[in-house]
């Protein structure tokens, strides 16, 4: 791409001269986790564009996710899509020799997705992006360095890192009395503690579980009257008893959602389609909290208190005293937060204020049209923060497989037609 700016260059007064003495991309891919790989080996079966990603490869995965963890969506569901639907976990199981099945485990889920990124996307820019600003006709990303890139369209594949959602009663206490199930890569520390663990999802009964398992002594507290565990006695009766052809009409292989809901929101084109309460029924019923069902004898002697909230939480020395709204107490060591992330785009610390703003929102969810394309003229944005505009897929894996496609006719398509209209021959070809 050439030699990067300096600091004195961006600096400069001069807007445009600035911009003459970066160095330029097309098409600038911010995150190198599934969405952002995935992005990047499509867009480069476009002939003639110019693509740079950044981001560390796999990184939110490797940090920010307990070690033995296991990932709760299925075997197909779990694949990064690639172009050529090459890149599988069957691929990469035959490559390395390992012999993992479903429930597939975290390390050998970032092994895949690292093998994925060493295929599909070798070269990776690792540098920090710490400010991105609209420029004339494109986007100004700038490092930690003091080094600028300039780009004509940008993607934001940043994934959930930056959503986590600590409880009001939470919100002021220092990690080490509370912090986000997201904040830990393993809870060794917590063993022989007291730990509370607040929610009723995957990440809450799994980190549970975990705890237990290390030798914490552990509680869970949550608000829902009764656990959601996937698998129950209708998803049984239909996969085991009704037979396959049965269960392949009511269950999609994208593995969101129930019967019968699971086919609708496997067409992300279908969903935005529809009415609004509709769209809202549909993700309620696909992403509310729920257990995988290979938890349950792992939270046998784990003792859970149902229907419950936090009203309080104070350090009481070097511990944190908790009360319940039904006047229990509970003075442990330390609560661990389960209570998963709330989308703001906002919050991504890398957007400057002024582009952040601009960028039209429904309650924190960009507002996006074709292609992932916000309100601002070529920034996309993949992953969770699209749920609102195409469906719960988008919250998972497995929504890299319409993303990524939708994302790519998009550019195609624009960077064909910015090519014909000022002369130039037709390059952007599918590969």
């Amino acid at each position: 791409m050439g030699k990067f700016a300096s600091r004195g260059d961006y600096q400069n007064t001069n807007f445009e001269l600035r911009e003459l003495k970066m160095a330029r991309c097309d098409v600038a891919i911010i995150g190198a986790g599934p969405y952002g790989l995935s992005a990047t080996a499509h867009l480069h079966t476009v002939k003639g564009l110019d693509i740079h990603t950044f981001g560390e490869p796999m990184s939110f995965w490797q940090r920010n996710m307990p070690v033995g963890m296991l990932l709760r969506s299925g075997w197909t569901a779990s694949q990064i899509a690639d172009p050529n639907e090459s890149l599988t976990l069957d691929a990469f199981r035959a490559a390395n020799g390992n012999h993992f099945s479903s429930p597939v485990p975290l390390d050998c889920f970032v092994g895949y997705g690292l093998w994925y990124q060493c295929q599909a996307v070798p070269e990776i820019d690792k540098r920090k992006i710490t400010r991105v600003e609209s420029g004339s006709g494109g986007f100004r990303l700038l490092f930690e360095e003091g080094e600028a890139v300039f780009a004509r369209r940008l993607v934001v594949a940043a994934g959930i890192g930056s959503f986590t959602w600590r409880p009001p009663e939470f919100a002021r206490l220092p990690c080490s009395f509370a912090s986000h199930t997201s904040e830990h890569g393993g809870f060794g520390r917590f063993a022989g503690k007291q730990v509370l663990v607040i929610g009723s999802g995957q990440s809450a009964l799994e980190s549970a579980a975990l705890l237990h398992e290390g030798g914490a002594e552990v509680e869970i507290v949550a608000r829902a009257r009764q656990i959601r565990w996937l698998g129950g006695l209708v998803s049984k009766t239909i996969h085991n008893g009704l037979g396959s052809t049965l269960s392949r009409l009511l269950y999609a292989p994208t593995d969101v959602g129930p019967a019968g809901i699971s086919q609708v929101v496997a067409r992300p084109d279908l969903v935005r389609r529809l009415p609004r309460s509709i769209q809202d029924w549909l993700r309620k019923r696909s992403i509310r909290p729920l257990g995988a069902r290979w938890l349950i004898p792992r939270l046998q002697n784990v003792p859970i208190k149902l229907g419950r909230t936090v009203v309080s939480a104070a350090p009481v020395g070097e511990r944190i005293k908790v009360k319940l709204d039904d006047g229990g107490e509970r003075t442990i060591d330390h609560v661990l937060l389960g209570t998963g992330y709330r989308v703001d785009v906002s919050k991504y610390d890398f957007l400057a204020p002024g582009l952040a703003e601009s960028i039209s929102r429904f309650q924190g969810y960009p507002r996006l049209k074709q292609g992932f394309e916000t309100s601002v003229p070529r920034l996309h944005i993949l992953g969770a923060p699209a749920v609102w505009s195409f469906g719960p897929l988008m919250q998972f894996v497995v929504g890299t497989h319409y993303s990524s496609r939708s994302l790519l006719r998009c550019v195609a398509g624009k960077a064909a037609g910015d090519r014909v209209r000022v002369g130039e021959p037709l390059v952007a070809e599918l590969g």
